[in-house]
């Protein structure tokens, strides 16, 4: 069954996280598509002007400020969508999330119903109401951005690794419930995107965390006389943008990882732990120094 979704100007996307990085990107290239809109976020002055630059480019759009990690917010923006497209909905790009950083051992309670409401549970509030609709049209597209660390990890950061692994087993789940509905599901793994999410990471900047850890890390590699971590370059959001419109006119069976090098991360990691591990570790101590150096 071919489940390529074109975006034209029947087509109603519907995108959240729409107000900064791949979302922004995401909304501003299906735009130029001429695809119908739906965009959802939870800065309304944010929100507000990236609908306006979609609507500069074309696209009808309905801008809806909520909160996707509450269910009733989640919920009514999958309803405002059909009200104000007629009943349709033919593709839904879960893009909202949030990560943060601390060890396990600091990990406050609250933050981890925090990651898994805004990574994990949104999924099931927007799938739920969206798929008696695609299921119906006999066509969809349901699209979740999970990340890198949905497949390995990196420390400090234990209940967002966490719940990106949920989010690639939900999509996962969800694909053999739509065996031959005409109803399609992946999941888009990208590793680093030049993006303000690392910046503002429960806790404290993850990103900021990472970049100690590499510079520490090569006086670790050099020390020890082993070689660097394998990094992987970071990726603009337009280009990841770019990757799930890809996905969503020539669905690919399988889950995307965004960059170069990603594939053979997960390939070691699935084949042994401590062979990832071993290839990490100047990064693994770089970042654990600068992580107790914090303390």
């Amino acid at each position: 069954m071919n489940n390529a979704i074109s975006l034209g100007p029947e087509t109603v996307v519907a995108i959240t996280g729409a107000s900064s990085g791949i979302g922004v990107a995401l909304a501003e290239l299906i735009a130029e598509r001429g695809a119908r809109l739906a965009l959802c976020a939870r800065r309304a002055d944010r929100l507000a002007e990236i609908a306006a630059r979609a609507r500069s480019r074309g696209a009808d759009v309905l801008d809806v400020v909520a909160d996707v990690s509450v269910e009733s917010e989640a919920t009514a923006f999958v309803e405002q969508t059909l009200d104000r497209f007629g009943g349709r909905l033919d593709v839904l790009v879960a893009n909202a999330g949030r990560g943060h950083c601390a060890a396990v051992e600091d990990t406050t309670t609250e933050q981890l119903h925090s990651m898994f409401a805004v990574n994990v549970y949104q999924l099931w509030y927007l799938v739920r109401p969206a798929l008696p609709v695609m299921k119906a049209q006999r066509r969809g597209h349901i699209v979740a951005v999970s990340s890198i660390v949905g497949k390995i990890a990196y420390p400090f950061n234990a209940a967002y690794v966490a719940a990106k692994h949920a989010v690639v087993g939900f999509i996962a789940a969800l694909r053999t419930e739509l065996v031959e509905t005409g109803v399609e599901a992946t999941v888009v793994c990208p590793s680093g995107v030049e993006t303000e999410w690392a910046q503002v990471t429960e806790g404290s900047p993850i990103g900021e965390l990472f970049a100690e850890g590499i510079a520490r890390s090569r006086t670790i590699a050099h020390d020890r006389g082993i070689p660097r971590a394998p990094l992987q370059r970071m990726m603009k959001a337009a280009d990841i943008a770019r990757q799930i419109v890809e996905v969503i006119e020539s669905p690919p069976g399988r889950d995307v990882l965004t960059h170069e090098g990603s594939e053979q991360l997960v390939q070691m990691a699935l084949r042994s732990r401590r062979e990832y591990e071993q290839a990490m570790l100047p990064l693994l101590l770089g970042m654990r120094q600068a992580y107790e150096a914090r303390r």
